[in-house]
C-alpha cells in the first residue's frame, strides 16, 4: 500500500502513537506538529490523508481545514480531537470524517480505509 498520510497534532506522543500504528498498517506517513508546518509540508508533497488535530498553537485545525479545502477540495481530512463539542461546529462539517480521540485507534484506523478505499 503506497497511502500517504499526514499527521497534524501538536502532542509529539499522538503524533508518534499513530505513526506506530498507521506504519505497521502499511501507510506511509508524514507528521506535522503545527497548522503552518501542514501547509508547508503538503505543498512539498501532498499525502492522500490528513488526520488532523483541531486545537493547536498558532492556528488552529478548522482553520488549517479551510485552507486544504480552498487548496484542493478532494483531499481527505479526518478530523481528530479530545472534544465531541467541536461536531456542532458548521465549519467542522468540511472534513470529511470526526473522530474523537482515543488510544483505541480502531474507528480512526476504520475512517481512514474507508476514505482511502483500501
Amino acid at each position: 500500500m503506497d497511502k500517504r498520510i499526514l499527521i497534524v497534532d501538536d502532542e509529539e506522543n499522538i503524533r508518534k502513537l499513530y505513526s506506530a500504528e498507521l506504519s505497521a498498517d502499511g501507510f506511509q506517513i508524514m507528521t506535522a506538529d503545527s497548522g503552518e508546518a501542514a501547509i508547508q509540508s503538503i505543498e512539498k508533497d501532498e499525502p492522500d490523508l490528513v488526520v488532523l488535530d483541531i486545537r493547536m498553537t498558532g492556528r488552529d485545525g478548522i482553520d488549517i481545514l479551510k485552507s486544504l479545502k480552498e487548496r484542493n477540495s478532494k483531499l481527505p481530512v479526518v478530523l481528530n480531537s479530545a472534544y465531541g463539542t467541536y461536531k456542532d461546529d458548521f465549519n467542522s462539517w468540511l472534513a470529511d470524517a470526526y473522530v474523537v480521540k482515543s488510544s483505541d485507534l480502531v474507528e480512526l484506523k476504520t475512517k481512514i480505509r474507508e476514505l482511502l478505499q483500501v
